[in-house]
């Protein structure tokens, strides 16, 4: 039996697709590409927005043309969110909250049509952390996401997925370091934290935030590094940021979403801080490291979002020279306070305010990187890409080696050389990152 995989959203859809793998690989399925003909189609949704939706609908009718016999069973927030209307797909047939994903492969085995196969427990039920198992394998070679709590407890104005994922539940910590452990030997040497919310990590547990973690994991043997996928600054302070400085093997980067440069709407949106607290954070971080990378997320058109707010969010970005930033149009969320909100933005303000984003963002970022010529940044090679070879810095600088005027000529070289650390100087600015050179 050939099963296919096709994933939507975040770092922990990613995780929690790895994990759905290993099950099916161990009840003896084959694991193909999502564009392959397959019996079974997964389709791991996301519902941040109504565009995430709409791919998880799109990508299941392509999968009924590939195969029109193919069972075809749909999970995740959207799943999670809108069960009925996943369910009244054409195509559908088995519907799985978040909470139940472990339990996808039971679902399949015991389907039958014409019977109820709809299985997500309602938001109230969402009250433990439901383990996924020790996952040791990853579609990379080199990089490999370890999810360490679920749920959030902020409930942002304009986000659903607190009532997609529940409340804070964290994944023990012994977990954690066994899969650590194993993932390590296995030869991945970035071990990335992910989670809904990983700062609230431990919250549930009595922990002091993530430090206790991540502590532990500095701790373990081995040439390797650990990234955390984000912070949010809901949770965190200057602070909270100090307590990270003193574990070597973690990343100078950390992806601290801001949403917005505007006091008026950081607390519209419920953000719980304002963004003199946010560049304090980012002034702390640069007083350590001055070329410490930062990444944001933030969001154009939000309800009630004047000019002058979003002239707010252009002066952060201006001023904080993020390493990446990710601008998104307000996406309307039933169910969300924002909703609800008056003074609604028109979709084209908000796209010509994305777009403008981009663009300075694009300048920032390509001060960022002129920052970092001449430096020299440790890069944990991932993959060949044409003439280069490319990979991360540990201040999330996507970096590209020339094979030729590095010695590396040949594919067997190249594979020898993917999953190693190598010292590179970084000489100029090179399509989406900077191009460097061994030392």
């Amino acid at each position: 039996m050939k099963v296919a995989f096709h994933t939507l959203g975040c770092k922990v859809n990613q995780y929690e697709t790895e994990a759905m793998k290993e099950s099916f690989r161990d009840h003896g399925y084959f694991v193909v590409d999502e564009n392959d003909f397959a019996d079974v189609y997964v389709i791991n949704t996301c519902t941040v927005t109504n565009l995430a939706d709409r791919k998880s609908r799109q990508y299941i009718r392509r999968a009924k043309k590939v195969n029109p016999d193919g069972l075809v069973a749909v999970t995740g927030c959207y799943a999670q969110i809108k069960p009925d209307e996943v369910s009244s797909i054409e195509g559908v047939d088995i519907v799985v909250g978040t909470n139940k994903k472990h339990e996808l492969i039971d679902y399949v085995e015991s389907f039958s049509r014409g019977n109820s196969n709809c299985h997500v427990l309602d938001y109230d039920k969402l009250r433990i952390y439901q383990s996924d198992g020790i996952v040791t394998s990853m579609d990379s070679r080199t990089r490999a996401y370890i999810k360490i709590q679920e749920g959030c407890n902020r409930f942002c104005s304009y986000c659903i997925i607190p009532y997609a994922r529940g409340p804070v539940r964290s994944r023990p910590i012994e977990e954690i370091i066994e899969e650590a452990k194993l993932l390590i030997e296995r030869g991945f040497r970035e071990i990335v934290l992910t989670g809904i919310n990983t700062a609230l990590y431990g919250e549930d547990l009595g922990y002091e935030g993530i430090a206790p973690l991540i502590e532990k994991l500095d701790e373990l043997p081995g040439d390797f590094r650990i990234r955390l996928s984000s912070l949010e600054p809901t949770v965190i302070d200057t602070d909270y940021v100090k307590k990270l400085f003193k574990y070597p093997k973690l990343c100078h980067h950390l992806h601290l979403s801001i949403q917005s440069g505007s006091n008026k709407i950081l607390k519209s949106m419920n953000r719980r801080y304002d963004r003199d607290e946010y560049l304090a954070i980012v002034d702390t971080l640069r007083a350590f490291d001055p070329l410490y990378g930062i990444s944001t997320d933030i969001i154009c058109g939000f309800p009630g979002e004047t000019d002058e707010d979003f002239r707010d969010s252009v002066d952060v970005v201006e001023k904080v020279n993020f390493c990446k930033v990710h601008a998104f149009r307000y996406s309307q969320r039933t169910g969300t306070k924002a909703a609800e909100m008056e003074s609604q933005v028109d979709g084209k303000t908000s796209a010509q305010r994305a777009d403008t984003i981009a663009i300075i963002a694009a300048e920032a970022e390509k001060k960022f990187f002129e920052k970092n010529i001449g430096t020299v940044a440790k890069v944990l090679l991932e993959e060949a890409d044409g003439e280069d070879i490319r990979g991360y810095s540990d201040n999330y600088i996507r970096v590209y080696i020339n094979l030729e005027e590095s010695g590396i000529m040949d594919s067997i070289q190249t594979e020898k050389v993917i999953g190693e650390f190598v010292n590179v100087k970084l000489t100029e600015i090179y399509k989406d990152g900077m191009k460097g050179e061994p030392v």
